[in-house]
């Protein structure tokens, strides 16, 4: 009994014994994984279970949130939104790195659902993923619809808004400049991509574009959690999309089916005249034949929309932030009307011709410092990595979302001098642009991912303003001060400004 007692107390410390040293080489084994992962990913906060990092986000302040973030954990972090590894970078020098080593490697985006519906499969050259479909679109972009022959074929069309906006502006005792500026890129879009066909639907497609906006820009849950795409059907998520894309869609129909009647009936000798349905319908008339991006209609229909969506709403963000920086700086909006008087020899009763532009070097500067503190899409479109890759040292998996917080960036205190006040004097002497070599300041992003559109949204940009400050004095309403005007901006994947922009226009001729 007592041997059979003493073999059970051995087993008994033999077993413990085994226990415990098991368990000391674990503990020592997830430690040091611990360890060498926290080496090898990018820092960031605690995530919680399932949610990961969400709660520490406000949708309303996004780019403030992730800024907050990155001022504690640093200018590379990672976090987990729901069920995704998200790459922040808040740095100039990291995005450098970033274009310099792995352009390639960051070029391709992630799948989200409403850009997925709205782009018909992702067919436009925002929302593509990285491959040969992208490749064709980009270039059909860069030398069909935006080449600098092409802006300039437009210019009548420019023209025409702005004589018709400056004529607006003059009957109003108050100019709601937020409304009036959307009004007026809108209506030069469009007029570019329909021509003729936009006169019967301008205030309808207003609407609908709005929507697309709000949808491209909402919170859709499954894009975090894809197993939960249930729960955006039942809060009328889908039902609102699927609206919105077959609104559109029958509206692109019968856009097409009109310039395809137009094209039977006559045969258009100067291309200069065409808007950008005639040229989208004639390269899918050779893509038919030869094969490419384009030989279904789907895709003219998904480029079509990525130039209302994507020309619209920055250019007119951008014209309104400027406007209230120049309100809010007096001495700014002086020195600006004063280097147009001198452009002009001091008639002021006459617009600012597109080629005068050039000679503005002052409004050039002021548009520059606009963007830098109010850039349109502060978050960028996200990319998606397309493969591993090292930055900074760290770890970057593939199939990992990143984002760049381009307002961090433009207002970064390491780089900018007084780097939240509205100074455009900072740019003078000083060669840096926002095409995407500096990375200081990034508006229109940069590297293969690129905005295609920068020449075509410049000039309506720099035309509007120069005449709305040529042609008028403005002042804000009686009974209110300068300090009044709210500066907060409104949700949505473009920053608009939260409360409408409305000033006294006193006209100088």
């Amino acid at each position: 009994m007592n041997l059979a007692m003493e073999q059970l107390g051995f087993t008994y410390l033999l077993f413990l014994s085994l226990f415990l040293i098991f368990s000391f080489l674990l503990l020592n084994i997830i430690t040091k994984t611990n360890k060498s992962t926290n080496r090898e990913v990018p820092p960031g906060p605690w995530r919680l279970p399932i949610i990961g990092n969400l709660h520490l986000l406000n949708l309303n302040k996004l780019h403030h949130s992730l800024i907050n973030l990155s001022n504690k954990h640093g200018p590379l972090i990672l976090l987990h939104l729901g069920s995704i590894p998200t790459l922040i970078v808040s740095s100039r020098d990291i995005a450098k790195e970033i274009f310099t080593n792995h352009d390639l490697t960051f070029s391709s985006r992630p799948l989200l659902i409403a850009p997925n519906k709205l782009s018909y499969n992702c067919s436009s050259i925002s929302f593509a993923p990285y491959g040969d479909l992208w490749r064709q679109a980009r270039k059909i972009a860069m030398l069909e619809l935006l080449s600098s022959r092409r802006v300039r074929s437009f210019e009548a069309v420019r023209r025409e808004e702005v004589e018709n906006l400056v004529a607006t502006i003059k009957d109003l005792s108050i100019a709601n400049l937020s409304e009036l500026t959307l009004s007026f890129v809108n209506n030069v879009v469009c007029r570019a991509a329909l021509g003729g066909s936009f006169r019967k639907g301008g205030v309808w497609l207003h609407q609908q574009l709005s929507e697309t906006q709000s949808l491209l820009g909402g919170f859709c849950v499954a894009d975090f959690f894809p197993r939960m795409e249930w729960f955006d059907r039942l809060r009328g998520f889908h039902e609102r999309l699927e609206k919105n894309f077959t609104e559109m869609d029958k509206f692109l129909d019968r856009v097409i089916d009109e310039h395809l009647k137009m094209s039977e009936k006559e045969e258009e000798s100067d291309e200069e005249e065409k808007d950008l349905v005639h040229v989208l319908l004639r390269l899918h008339k050779a893509a038919i034949l030869h094969g490419g991006f384009l030989s279904k209609v789907d895709h003219v229909k998904a480029i079509l929309v990525e130039v209302f969506i994507a020309g619209t709403d920055t250019s007119s963000a951008t014209i309104t932030w400027t406007m209230t920086h120049l309100i809010k700086n007096p001495r700014v909006m002086m020195k600006l009307q004063e280097e147009l008087k001198q452009v002009t020899n001091g008639n002021s009763h006459r617009l600012i011709q597109e080629s005068e532009l050039e000679k503005l070097e002052y409004l050039k500067q002021v548009i520059k410092e606009s963007l830098r503190l109010k850039p349109p899409v502060p978050l960028m479109v996200p990319r998606e990595t397309i493969q591993a890759c090292q930055i900074q040292g760290y770890m970057i998996p593939a199939c990992t979302r990143a984002i760049f917080n381009v307002a961090a960036i433009s207002t970064d205190p390491n780089v900018w001098e007084k780097s939240l006040e509205f100074w455009p004097e900072r740019f003078e002497g000083r060669d840096v642009d926002f095409r995407g070599h500096d990375f200081e300041l990034l508006p229109f992003g940069f590297g293969r991912r690129q905005c295609p559109g920068i020449n075509f949204a410049m000039v309506i940009i720099e035309l509007a303003l120069a005449n709305l400050l040529h042609c008028f004095n403005w002042s804000i309403p009686d009974g209110m001060k300068v300090e009044d005007i709210n500066m907060d901006e409104a949700i949505g994947i473009t920053t608009h400004k939260k409360d409408a922009l409305c000033l006294v226009a006193k006209s100088k001729w």
